[in-house]
């Protein structure tokens, strides 16, 4: 039977999705499944009562995820999971794969496509500070960028920034320009012409990095390389698509608690709110790490 591979495929993709990011990041990503995939139930969950994931550990994170994914479906109930959020696929996937009984699609940088494009063999890494020191990024420029000069960036400032615009806020460009000038300071800078958006936080803000950037560059993410692998899946599973039920955010601390989120969430089509409680017990179990989309 032949792949699925094209968009003609993918909108005959049904079923129910559950996107998983930190923070408001992996709504990028949704966005895109819903795009190509109409027919497919898409919710959202984030883990609002630990964010931001950048400021934890990595020991804290890897036993906190399966917990946190293991409540989340069993409160959404989908049939595929979709981590949208590098730091959660580089350190626990293959964890929460071992702890879920639905397929579990995970996210890596977009350097393989990224260095395809490059005309310069040169590319930038803008990711978390977090994914950039982490041994599986640098597994992965080993393995597709080995000939080629990536020159890497950890930004945690940028994460608040696509934050505050997801809110419906307008930060100054400057900040846009400061949070990415290291890349085209840094030694081979100048040849850089392409730079991968290692974080599911960062196309949020595309349009701001290109207006602030000192000179043309293309941004690569993987967005769109997750939801074609999650249409994969669900076109597999051929379950019916949900129909009368509301699209809905799962969030993993009080709906009060959660500000101007609700709006941010309603702003990309969740307007429907559960919170989901993730058990201390759970989330102490420890576990083992792991390091465009996973499997």
């Amino acid at each position: 039977m032949r792949a699925p591979t094209d968009r003609d495929d993918f909108q005959n993709a049904s079923g129910h999705a559950l996107v998983f990011d930190s923070g408001v990041g992996g709504l990028t990503v949704a966005q895109a499944l819903k795009s190509i995939s109409p027919a497919v139930h898409v919710d959202y969950s984030a883990d609002t009562g630990y964010f931001p994931y950048g400021d934890k550990s990595d020991e804290e994170l890897r036993r906190r995820l399966p917990a946190v994914a293991a409540a989340l479906v069993e409160a959404g109930k989908p049939d595929v999971f979709v981590i949208a959020c590098n730091t959660a696929s580089t350190l626990a996937l293959d964890e929460v794969r071992a702890r879920l009984t639905v397929p579990v699609v995970g996210t890596v940088p977009a350097i393989k496509p990224a260095i395809a494009e490059s005309d310069t063999n040169t590319v930038g890494l803008l990711a978390t500070p977090g994914t950039i020191r982490r041994p599986y990024t640098q597994d992965l420029i080993d393995e597709f960028a080995r000939d080629a000069t990536v020159i890497k960036h950890g930004s945690q400032s940028l994460v608040a920034l696509a934050e505050a615009v997801a809110r419906g806020e307008s930060p100054p460009l400057k900040a846009f320009a400061e949070a990415q000038a290291p890349l085209f300071s840094a030694n081979g800078g100048d040849r850089m012409d392409t730079v991968v958006l290692a974080c599911t936080h960062f196309p949020l803000v595309r349009a701001q990095l290109e207006a602030s950037a000192p000179r043309p560059v293309r941004y690569v993410d993987s967005g769109d390389a997750i939801a074609r692998q999650t249409a994969r899946h669900l076109l597999a599973k051929r379950r019916p698509t949900l129909v009368d039920r509301r699209a809905t955010a799962f969030v993993t601390s009080s709906v009060d608690e959660l500000g101007g989120l609700p709006l941010t969430f309603k702003r990309f089509g969740f307007p429907h709110l559960q919170d989901v409680s993730v058990g201390v017990e759970a989330t102490s179990t420890a576990t083992v790490s792991s390091a465009g989309a996973r499997r």
